[in-house]
């Protein structure tokens, strides 16, 4: 409990973890507040904006992981905040498990956050469906985790947060592949957005179990081959 409460601490003293919860909050409350006179009978007005909203958990995944091997040091007081921790916690694989866990922290709880405001604004002008709050949560916290695992494998977060932003925000390219091919449907973005988003133009329709089933199995694959590059890679 003591690296956890240290790794939450951590975590809270990072600006841009901070930055990244402004961007998890407004974002989707924003987007919803100027969409929803417009949606209509869309069943899934709110949670497409959420779906936008998890650029926050993108952010935070990335910079809890590649904070520590900055050399500007948000809180590493000018040098490398992995020679400190490993000093501290000599395990990697606690070290590595409590980072994650401060991650899910994290993000559940903006997620959470994050998605009653913008249903609570989506159901001052209509219905809202608050059943699905769970698996937004999921979808935040699985494409966090995605984020911290692919930045350990690069050890760098200028790539992960180039790569999850743009395909989140910006082009989605997965979507656009999953029109060549119905492969691309089991990509861990279009299968996550299952879990929450009803109506979807994709060529496979996964329910939202199996879709969350086929993120989690993204996820646990790329968090393994970083905790290997993480244990094997000198500090």
């Amino acid at each position: 409990m003591r690296v956890y409460r240290a790794e939450l601490r951590k975590l809270t003293s990072l600006p841009s973890v901070w930055a990244a919860a402004a961007v998890g909050l407004l974002l989707p409350a924003a987007l919803t507040f100027l969409n929803v006179r417009a949606a209509g009978g869309n069943v899934d007005r709110g949670f497409q904006e959420l779906a936008f909203g998890v650029v926050g958990a993108i952010i935070l995944g990335v910079v809890a992981v590649s904070s520590e091997y900055t050399t500007e040091g948000e809180n590493a007081g000018g040098g490398r905040q992995i020679t400190t921790s490993l000093t501290v916690v000599p395990s990697r694989r606690r070290l590595l498990v409590t980072k994650l866990a401060a991650v899910i922290t994290a993000v559940a709880a903006l997620a959470t956050v994050s998605s009653t405001i913008t249903l609570t604004i989506v159901e001052a002008f209509g219905v809202s469906d608050f059943g699905r709050l769970p698996g937004v949560v999921l979808y935040w916290v699985l494409t966090a985790l995605l984020a911290s695992g692919l930045t350990l494998v690069t050890r760098n977060g200028i790539l992960p947060l180039t790569v999850l932003i743009l395909n989140t925000s910006v082009v989605t390219v997965t979507y656009l592949l999953a029109k060549l091919t119905p492969l691309a449907v089991f990509f861990p973005d279009l299968a996550g957005f299952r879990m929450f988003i009803e109506r979807v133009d994709l060529p496979v329709r996964l329910s939202p179990v199996t879709g969350g089933l086929v993120m989690t199995a993204w996820v646990v694959a790329l968090l393994a081959a970083g905790f290997l590059v993480f244990r094997g890679r000198d500090a």
